[in-house]
């Protein structure tokens, strides 16, 4: 089969498709036909040799896909059937013809939904769900601020948050991306390049401060992150793009406010851990993506590139140029 490849770490002119060895899912995995797979900066990291992947799991880039079952590995509980459309949150392997998935980590594709779409659900979704519901506890009326709001998660973010009847509060980087960030059911944005975000946040919320925090930037927002937190309020960090250095007394500021930093990686969670982020993510959030429903979930594309292109589909999304997901076809 084909797959996304790269034989040495280095920039995205080192990627290349290569023909390896298809997989067989073993005890309780499926295999999946996979006809699209999105890009996440997880990819990028990988490429570049800063995130490699868990033991065990496969080498191929790709941390989500979306295609059809084309095999069944012995222990498989019926609950798929060859043919049936699927996607999946992926520790490695998306971006190739077939991957292998534990059948409990795949997810139903909504009817109405084609294969390109649901690529660019499994990562952003899940990944902005658990830190929503598992792990920041949103309630109802709550004031969200996401960073990097018309990222994958930032944009799925912002539409649980309002699911959630909670307040999504946003910066970015341009005013295309704040103007799609508002489309997307933000209250308010914020350009982190020429206005001090803090400030910002506390005149809106009338000094009060935001109660949860989707951080992915990590060091160099840690004092405005503080400044705009409020009282007992959660500061989640999901990422760490500008650096994980922290240089000032942040304990000391946390404290004073009775505050709390949670961390979170979904790629390392167990399977158990993923398994159930999954089933209550199908069970309470996808039923959202089809239509007919009063409060519409959707995924926003940014791009589809073929895997042939595996290269310039880095590029775009290493210069910020992206707003939503890019996706990667896989060859018919």
């Amino acid at each position: 089969m084909l797959a996304a490849y790269f034989d040495c770490p280095g920039g995205p002119e080192n990627l290349y498709v290569k023909e390896v060895m298809k997989p067989h899912p073993g005890e309780g995995e499926v295999l999946v036909k996979v006809s699209a797979s999105a890009l996440n900066r997880a990819d990028l990291l990988q490429r570049r040799g800063k995130y490699p992947p868990p033991k065990g799991a496969s080498d191929i880039l790709g941390l989500e896909a979306a295609g059809s079952v084309a095999g069944l590995g012995p222990g498989c509980k019926g609950r798929w059937k060859i043919g049936d459309a699927v996607m999946a949150l992926l520790s490695g392997g998306g971006q190739a013809e077939y991957v292998t998935v534990p059948e409990g980590y795949l997810m139903p594709i909504p009817n109405d939904m084609t294969f390109i779409q649901a690529a660019a659900i499994p990562e952003a979704w899940l990944t902005a769900f658990q830190l929503l519901h598992f792990v920041g506890k949103v309630q109802k009326g709550e004031r969200v601020l996401i960073h990097a709001g018309a990222s994958g998660v930032g944009m799925a973010a912002i539409q649980l948050v309002r699911l959630a009847k909670a307040i999504p509060i946003v910066t970015a980087g341009t005013q295309e991306k704040l103007k799609a960030t508002t489309n997307a059911g933000a209250a308010v944005g914020f350009n982190y390049k020429n206005e001090d975000f803090s400030e910002k946040v506390l005149a809106f919320t009338q000094g009060s401060g935001v109660d949860l925090i989707l951080d992915c930037v990590g060091g160099s927002y840690w004092e405005k992150n503080l400044n705009c937190l409020s009282t007992d309020g959660r500061w989640i960090i999901y990422g760490l793009l500008s650096g994980g250095e922290v240089h000032g007394d942040l304990l000391a500021r946390l404290l004073s406010k009775r505050a709390s930093i949670h961390t979170s990686l979904l790629r390392s969670r167990d399977k158990e851990a993923s398994n159930g982020y999954e089933q209550s993510f199908t069970e309470d959030a996808l039923p959202y993506f089809s239509g007919g429903t009063s409060a519409r979930l959707q995924p926003l594309l940014d791009s589809v590139y073929p895997l042939e292109e595996i290269a310039e589909a880095h590029r775009i999304m290493e210069e910020n140029k992206n707003i939503g997901k890019i996706v990667i076809e896989m060859p018919a």
